[in-house]
C-alpha cells in the first residue's frame, strides 16, 4: 500500500455511513491519483476498495501471507461501482467496507462506501462478489473454516440490509 493510505484505527463515527460496524481505511488523494479531467481516475477507486478489502482481511486475521500458506483466497467475480461525486487532489477520503454475505461454502460479498472527510459527502458506493479459490490453480473450492469464521456478516449490517430494499439493490451485484 502507498504511504498516503492509513489502515489502522480509522474512526468512522463522524461519517454518515450506509451500514453500521464498518472497517475503514483513510486515503489522502495524491497527484498520482488524478487524471486529465482533474479528478480521481475511476480505476483508482477500484484500487482503493481492493486495498480496503485486503486491509480488512488482514485485520480479522487473514493477511495475504496466510491465504498463500493455505493456498486459498477469495477472488473477485464481479464488482458494481456507483460514482456519485468526484474526489480531487488533497481530499482526505474514507473507504469503508462490510462483509454483506457469506454462504459458508464458496461465495461471499462486500459492500463499499467512499466518503470525503471534509464535507461527509458520499463519493461512491459499490459491491463485490467473491468466490473461494485454490490459489495455485484458480479452481473454485469450499472455503476453509477460518474463512467462514473471519468473514462473518455483522448482525447489525444484516438487519439494516434486510429492512432496506433500495440499499440492497445498490449494494448487491
Amino acid at each position: 500500500m502507498r504511504p498516503n493510505i492509513t489502515v489502522d484505527h480509522v474512526d468512522t463515527t463522524p461519517f454518515e455511513l450506509l451500514l453500521p460496524q464498518a472497517f475503514a481505511i483513510k486515503v489522502l488523494v495524491s497527484s498520482e491519483d488524478i487524471d486529465a479531467f482533474n479528478h480521481v481516475n475511476n480505476a483508482v477507486y477500484l484500487k482503493w476498495i481492493n486495498d480496503c478489502a485486503a486491509a480488512h482481511s488482514g485485520a480479522v486475521g487473514l493477511p495475504a501471507a496466510q491465504c498463500v500458506a493455505l493456498d486459498r483466497g477469495m477472488a473477485v467475480r464481479e464488482t458494481k461501482l456507483l460514482y456519485k461525486k468526484p474526489a480531487r487532489l488533497d481530499d482526505e477520503i474514507i473507504i469503508a467496507n462490510w462483509v454483506t454475505r457469506n454462504d459458508g461454502r464458496l461465495r461471499a460479498s462486500r459492500a463499499f462506501q467512499i466518503v470525503r472527510s471534509s464535507d461527509n459527502q458520499t463519493l461512491l458506493i459499490g459491491a463485490s462478489n467473491y468466490a473461494c479459490i485454490i490459489l495455485s490453480n484458480g479452481r473454485p473450492v469450499r472455503m476453509p473454516d477460518i474463512f467462514r469464521e473471519k468473514y462473518f456478516v455483522e448482525p447489525s449490517a444484516e438487519q439494516r440490509l434486510s429492512q432496506d430494499a433500495a440499499l440492497r439493490a445498490d449494494l448487491f451485484v
